[in-house]
């Protein structure tokens, strides 16, 4: 690697350092599946510790109180939420079903197939912001872009000569930034929007009524461009020449695609175009549902809608190719598919019993009303207040992965301090939306992370935490940067952060 960094300025070698520090440390850890069931057992130690603390929620004015489960009780509940904890950690079904789709595609060589006619016909020089941007318009799909996205990075990386690792990054850092920034309105900006709302209530029940999905559609767009310009920097720029070259497998040169291939594709892309259609009129016909878009029951089937997009295809490739001849050969391939997940698989359940344990002993709860308390108290106001909010949100963001329960717990109690501050709920909800973006590619408690971790051992059998947050650290330092800067900008122009979104209240 020292070599590849020789014609590299003495800035980014120092940037080097650090981050390479940052991995040496972080790799010291033991493995992810080890990790997490010391940090599942840390949880419950702290839990005991902690027992019967408490915070006041300002909202309902309940008690939240730290659950002990270094206890019978908390035995009781360990040794019986085992296998739901394992069965019930969220990505796991939709990791495995996804990969099922896209293990298809990729055993019978239509993925292969594929890259290279994207080697021989796409502009190289924009692959990598292309690569960003779609992980970026991939929060439509909720979490989806998590599962389809890095993978479909690092091969196409690959395929190309360059680190996989490097593609990876780059999609992952674009999925991350997309919760804070698209061109089109998602499930999360809903979602967002009814809980930014209900917390406005408390202070102004008519301006509530006036809170839309828009609400930060006009700074949302925008970021499209921030973001994706920024992502293709830092991955050519730093990340990449970080790495260095990659000495795994299927290096050297691409051959072109053989006339077989070619009708496979043909034919595959014909079956895509077909299965496309009819899930786009399944959205708007029998599973369009009476609600918005968005929240349609289409929409919450997006996972085997994925799988669908990517079997059907690679089920005709294999069939042209003969790489399929009947159902034993489709079920070998399905199975190595699953078995290339295994370690995946081993992960989610000490995750899972994490991040259970996490949230039945309330401690992100309380850490998240505490750090209210503190932000109430600092005194502060203008730019002070909002780098406040941000880093106090950043620091609940390792506590706490998913971002609408974060939004519930925090929104009754910051949407009406700040609006005491004299700032209005959208611009609140922007503020989160940024901090809550910028730290999920760095945090091991985002429910994914275990699935990047996965998709990267692919790549470095050897891989660990400290390396995947060392290559995406530059991103998050990046994006902060920049959202803070045009934030800055957009404050000082005075400029709603959507339709009929003030910045003051």
């Amino acid at each position: 690697m020292e070599e590849n960094r020789a014609e590299i300025s003495s800035g980014r070698r120092f940037l080097f350092r650090i981050l390479d520090g940052i991995e040496w440390l972080g790799n010291k850890l033991p493995s992810p599946l080890l990790l997490f069931a010391i940090l599942a057992f840390i949880v419950v130690i702290i839990s005991g510790i902690f027992a019967g603390v408490s915070v006041t929620n300002p909202t309902t004015g309940e008690a939240v109180e730290v659950k002990n489960l270094f206890s019978l009780s908390g035995l009781d509940y360990i040794f019986n939420s085992a296998v739901d904890n394992f069965i019930g950690f969220p990505p796991l079904g939709a990791v495995l079903v996804t990969m099922l789709g896209i293990g298809l595609a990729e055993q019978t060589g239509l993925i292969n197939a594929s890259l290279k006619g994207i080697v021989f016909s796409f502009p190289q020089k924009l692959l990598t912001a292309a690569l960003v941007f779609a992980g970026v318009m991939s929060s439509v799909t909720v979490n989806a872009g998590y599962v389809v996205l890095p993978p479909l990075g690092a091969v196409l990386f690959l395929g190309l000569g360059r680190h996989p690792l490097a593609g990876l990054a780059a999609a992952f850092a674009g999925v991350s930034g997309g919760f804070g920034a698209n061109l089109a309105l998602t499930s999360t900006d809903a979602i967002l929007q009814e809980l930014t709302a209900e917390a406005t209530r408390t202070i102004d029940p008519a301006y509530a009524e006036t809170i839309t999905v828009t609400m930060n559609y006009f700074f949302a767009a925008v970021s499209v461009v921030l973001i994706t310009l920024i992502g293709t920097l830092v991955t050519e720029k730093i990340v990449e020449p970080r790495l260095g070259k990659y000495e795994g497998e299927q290096e050297g040169e691409i051959d072109e695609l053989t006339a077989l291939e070619k009708k496979g594709m043909r034919l595959a892309g014909i079956g895509f175009l077909i299965t496309f259609a009819l899930m786009a009129y399944l959205s708007f016909g029998p599973l369009r549902g009476d609600g918005a878009y968005i929240e349609s029951p289409f929409f919450s089937a997006l996972v085997f809608v994925i799988f669908l997009l990517f079997l059907v295809p690679g089920l005709i490739y294999g069939i042209v190719t003969k790489e399929i001849s009947n159902d034993k050969d489709l079920t070998k391939l399905l199975g190595k598919t699953m078995a290339s997940m295994s370690g995946y698989i081993a992960l989610a359940f000490t995750a899972g019993q994490f991040i259970a344990y996490f949230r039945e002993t309330n401690l992100g709860t309380v850490i998240a009303f505490r750090g209210a308390d503190f932000l109430n108290s600092t005194g502060f106001d203008g730019i002070g207040l909002i780098l406040t909010f941000i880093g106090l949100t950043m620091v609940v963001n390792f506590f706490i992965g998913s971002s609408s329960a974060k939004w519930t717990i925090l929104a009754p109690v910051f949407v009406p301090i700040m609006m005491n501050l004299g700032y209005s709920p959208e611009f609140t909800t922007l503020l989160y939306r940024i901090a809550d973006s910028v730290t999920n590619m760095i945090t091991p408690l985002l429910l994914y992370f275990p699935v990047i971790i996965a998709f990267a051992q692919r790549y470095d059998k050897k891989l660990g935490i400290g390396t995947l947050i060392s290559m995406m650290i530059p991103y998050s330092v990046a994006f902060l940067l920049g959202w803070l800067l045009l934030l800055l900008v957009w404050v000082l122009l005075g400029i709603p952060v959507g339709p009929g979104a003030p910045i003051q209240y």
